[in-house]
């Protein structure tokens, strides 16, 4: 009776990123978690940090907005055991601990900012049954608002997948856009923009002899967060985001270069027609194709894999672990 009561006790997970605030509520079990409740909401606490070093009180105020309602649905739901985190914004801002302490007293939400390795490591632990483990390695790449997470990846029949080594580049789409975009992102700036994050990829490439390990056919990719699950979802015309056919889907290179091309050469109101692009994503999913086309150009694997989960399913399945 006593493991039946702990597998009743509900979990969560937050993340508080530099574009998103997202948390999900789940039920552990035998094989991991079942989400019982969530939510997300585009907060932009990143907004002008790279040039002030400092979150903005606006961005502030939208973030407590957000953080209000996590805490009213964690103490609804009774969540028993929680892990809350923040990433790049906080990190790169001078007064990111301060605002997370303002967090802690006004809202009762206390939440650590974790190192971006840490990031890519419960990264990796979200998307584990996304792994091609025919390839002897792969690549996992996150693109977030203020910076881009990019992993070298061992992988093995026998074995969970393990990070060899990964990077996080002080490049999102909050930041590129704020630098390149003013107020859109022409195609030449876009095309200054790859340029940049090819050049700042390449010394994590040759460290690691990555390009011959794809040309020998040996690197499998994978690809998370809002800028590729939003491009294949345009690939597949969908009316309404649907994470069931985006989860585990694939993108081929191809593709990815057609629908940045005609993201890139459209204006923000042929950008925000497209049902899952909108308003919200319009103004920022042009440098997200920047950093993907890099990304893609860097290391010609042909396809790749698209998972919407990371942090917040990597932090659930560690604590499923622990409640069951």
């Amino acid at each position: 009776p006593r493991s039946k009561n702990r597998a009743e006790n509900l979990i969560a997970a937050l993340d508080l990123g530099s574009n998103n605030c997202r948390l999900l509520i789940a039920r552990p079990g035998k094989n991991g978690f079942k989400v019982v409740d969530g939510f997300s909401k585009i907060v932009r606490l990143g907004e002008g940090v790279s040039f002030s070093r400092e979150l903005s009180s606006s961005s502030m105020e939208r973030t407590m907005k957000a953080l209000s309602v996590c805490a009213e649905l964690i103490v609804k739901n009774d969540v028993k055991y929680g892990r809350y985190v923040a990433t790049e914004a906080c990190r790169a801002s001078i007064n990111g601990e301060k605002f997370l302490s303002r967090v802690e007293e006004e809202i009762g939400i206390t939440l650590e900012i974790i190192p971006s390795l840490e990031e890519a490591e419960l990264t990796l632990i979200g998307c584990r049954a996304f792994f091609d483990n025919t390839s002897p390695y792969a690549l996992m790449f996150d693109v977030g608002g203020g910076s881009t997470e990019i992993s070298w990846v061992r992988l093995g029949s026998n074995v969970d997948p393990k990070i060899i080594d990964s990077i996080s580049l002080p490049y999102g789409v909050v930041n590129l856009t704020e630098t390149y975009g003013t107020p859109e992102i022409s195609s030449n700036q876009y095309e200054i923009l790859v340029r940049s994050i090819k050049k700042s990829i390449e010394p994590f490439d040759k460290k690691h002899s990555i390009k011959a390990m794809v040309k020998a056919g040996k690197v499998s990719m994978l690809g998370t967060a809002g800028t590729v699950t939003t491009i294949a979802a345009v690939q597949m015309g969908l009316k309404f985001y649907d994470r069931a056919l985006i989860d585990g889907s694939w993108l081929d290179f191809s593709s990815i270069r057609n629908i940045c091309g005609n993201l890139v050469n459209s204006n923000f109101e042929k950008r925000a027609s497209y049902p899952c692009i909108g308003k919200n994503r319009a103004e920022l999913v042009v440098a997200g194709c920047g950093i993907l086309e890099a990304i893609c150009e860097t290391w010609p694997i042909v396809r790749l894999r698209v998972v919407d989960r990371g942090v917040r399913e990597g932090i659930l399945t560690k604590l499923s672990e622990l409640a069951i």
